[in-house]
């Protein structure tokens, strides 16, 4: 329940506090961090830690080829929405372009970012079922993930016409929906441990996809070796920061 909810309301202040000065630097900086520590958290611990269970490995590369499909097929229906966004950022919109988009777009938001947060709440649950270590390095990495992504949700939500305050407020009240997601997933997987592996697998296969087809692309819209050096150097950091979290005395 700390986990969950303190991954919720880090990752709710901070997107607040960097959305409403719209520091876009720091939010192009958050997603090469965020990188790092997605797919190092996923492929150098949470995979790791199911494979070295009793599961089936066929079964478990099904479960991650099926996951990489799914996050596929949500992001198509947009129940998951990844947008960075705004106005000002160096996209060729018309004035008011993010207005007439977000007017229509503000609820979604809202309503897939509660689905996304619940969801990551029975992530966490599982990580911390299988290795209190990987719990919190899930932890660090939903609350990386989540920022860039919040900053998003609220530069549309303020389009919107939110105020900043019911902004935060809504955000805040969706990210409730990941501690109880928690426990859902605390108890519902404490019974059923034989699904603790393919969860995380599947968490894994989430972390992948958002960090292959989203983040890294929007890194690669500045290809300078100006822009490069510091994407390089933080995504380095985010492995660093997973390596020390995890590193077993």
């Amino acid at each position: 329940m700390l986990a969950t909810g303190l991954a919720g309301v880090v990752s709710i202040t901070a997107a607040a506090v960097f959305s409403f000065s719209l520091l876009s630097k720091v939010v192009e900086r958050m997603v090469s961090l965020s990188v790092g520590i997605m797919l190092s958290t996923s492929l150098l611990h949470a995979l790791p830690e199911a494979f070295e269970s009793h599961a089936d490995p066929r079964s478990l590369f099904a479960t991650l080829l099926g996951g990489l499909l799914a996050f596929f097929a949500l992001e198509k229906v947009a129940l998951l929405r990844h947008s960075h966004h705004h106005e000002g950022d160096g996209h060729h919109h018309h004035h008011g372009h993010d207005a007439q988009q977000a007017g229509k777009a503000g609820w979604m938001i809202l309503i897939g970012d509660g689905m996304h947060n619940f969801t990551d709440g029975i992530l966490i649950a599982a990580a911390f079922l299988a290795n209190p270590q990987l719990g919190i390095v899930t932890g660090v990495a939903i609350i990386a993930h989540e920022i860039p992504q919040e900053i998003g949700d609220f530069i549309v939500l303020l389009n919107a016409g939110f105020s900043r305050l019911r902004a935060y407020v809504f955000n805040l009240l969706c990210s409730l929906l990941a501690v109880a997601g928690g426990l859902l997933g605390y108890y519902t997987l404490d019974r059923a441990s034989s699904l603790i592996p393919y969860v995380l697998v599947f968490a894994s296969s989430g972390f992948i996809y958002i960090a292959v087809s989203d983040l890294m692309p929007q890194m690669q819209r500045r290809a300078t070796v100006r822009e490069t050096i510091p994407q390089v150097l933080l995504i380095g950091l985010g492995v660093v920061i997973v390596l020390f979290l995890t590193h077993r005395h």
